[in-house]
């Protein structure tokens, strides 16, 4: 993509309205743009990494064998009230009417919607098991929308749900999503921390939040530190999963809402206690047969007799991720993108448009680099040179490739690594080989 083609509407001040770095950094590196009260436009940059993460999402589920759907972002209240949840979210819940006076909601989350789905869908156990999911739009009416896309209004979440026969299958269900969302967090650059959660509005008696360290996070989160040092397993689903779970579970790892000191001081030696800020990133639940009692999603068992289905919820917050991950990653001169979700893997500048050999050496770097497959950015535009700097210092991406007159005479590139400000000059061939690969 050339940058002169490009919409990048980069801020060079601090929006005084931004009170996180996250909001601070996708304002000023042309991301988003505000709407209204916590509502985003997402701009062509911060579309790129939206996609990015629900791509690698969308990966992950598929290989956990659920499978993707779409539902609709409005639902008729008639099947919350059904369950008996249509008062739980409170004002949070935006509940309009048509003009057949019949009353919907823009949905906060879709366990009602999907069990209507089910129980209209599938007849026996036969046909079991289900994991089914979508990624969609979301509104919650929050009463003080703030820190950007971390805590707005209308977020890109991916919810799924799991039916199965009965509990041990339902809680193998369970530990397929809990390794596939370690999975997909380590694809994006984070390490998660699954902490015992509580079960909220949502229901059930088995949940985890998956929290990343940031320092502004809103949570704070009591841990053993070796929980840190778990590996991330292989997507072997077809195996037994429990040693996985249990490798993580074993240990104290829990935040504020649910945490008990005495519980944090008798369990983890002293040497061993972290106490960190962090963001959730995805919470599960497994709630039995909350839903497929109250909404009679039943299947035929074995023997024949109709038994209620039991179900779990897991959702990851896709938009949320964003600021997550630049939370996360970022410096003092802006984000540092993690490869697998920067919006363009190399920042290409040109630092004298209109030279000959400048324009020709950036031109054979750009074609070569995008027949690849690698996602390149060319600042082609004429610009001053500090001024291209800052800009891809801003947003982050992970090489820098800068070519300027004395090295396109020598036929040379010099690559700056954003993680670590390392510069090197080498030949266009020993150029593309680095580029090609994420920084070390």
């Amino acid at each position: 993509m050339r940058l002169s083609n490009y919409f990048l509407p980069v801020l060079k001040e601090n929006p005084a309205e931004a009170q996180i770095v996250s909001h601070r950094l996708m304002l000023r590196a042309g991301m988003v743009r505000q709407s209204s009260a916590g509502i985003y436009s997402w701009l062509p940059l911060g579309l790129r990494v939206l996609n990015k993460i629900a791509d690698i999402v969308r990966q992950e589920q598929a290989l956990a064998g659920a499978l993707e759907m779409l539902m609709p972002t409005l639902q008729p209240a008639e099947i919350w009230r059904e369950s008996g949840r249509y008062d739980d979210y409170g004002k949070e819940m935006l509940r309009i009417t048509d003009r057949h006076d019949r009353d919907l909601l823009y949905g906060p989350t879709n366990e009602e919607l999907i069990t209507q789905i089910f129980r209209d869908s599938v007849r026996s156990y036969k046909e079991l098991p289900r994991n089914l999911y979508h990624i969609q739009w979301k509104f919650r009416d929050e009463i003080r929308p703030r820190f950007g896309v971390m805590r707005g209004r209308e977020f890109l979440m991916k919810d799924g749900y799991s039916f199965d026969i009965d509990e041990a299958n339902a809680r193998r269900a369970y530990q397929k999503i809990f390794v596939s969302y370690l999975r997909s967090f380590k694809r994006m650059g984070l390490q998660a921390i699954p902490v015992a959660a509580d079960t909220g509005p949502i229901g059930g008696d088995l949940s985890h939040e998956f929290i990343i360290l940031a320092e502004t996070g809103e949570s704070e989160v009591f841990c053993h530190a070796d929980v840190l040092a778990q590996p991330v397993p292989e997507a072997d689903y077809a195996a037994d999963l429990t040693p996985v779970i249990d490798g993580y579970t074993q240990y104290y790892a829990r935040s504020d809402e649910m945490h008990d000191a005495a519980k944090f001081e008798a369990e983890v030696p002293a040497d061993k206690r972290l106490t960190a800020r962090g963001i959730e990133v995805g919470h599960i639940f497994y709630f039995g047969t909350k839903y497929s009692n109250a909404m009679k999603a039943l299947v035929a068992g074995p023997d024949g007799k109709d038994v209620p289905v039991h179900m779990g919820s897991y959702g990851i917050g896709v938009s949320r991720l964003v600021g997550g991950i630049i939370e996360a990653c970022h410096d003092d001169e802006g984000i540092v993108w993690p490869w697998a979700v920067a919006p363009f893997h190399i920042g290409l500048i040109n630092l004298k448009p209109g030279d000959e050999a400048t324009d020709a050496l950036c031109e054979q770097l750009y074609q070569n680099l995008t027949n690849h497959n690698l996602d390149v950015l060319y600042d082609d535009r004429d610009e001053r040179a500090g001024a291209k700097f800052s800009t891809m210092d801003l947003i982050g991406l992970p090489w820098q490739a800068v070519v300027g007159p004395r090295g396109a005479k020598a036929g040379e590139v010099e690559i700056k690594n954003r993680v670590t400000g390392e510069k090197q000059t080498v030949a266009l061939e020993a150029a593309m080989k680095i580029l090609s690969q994420p920084p070390a």
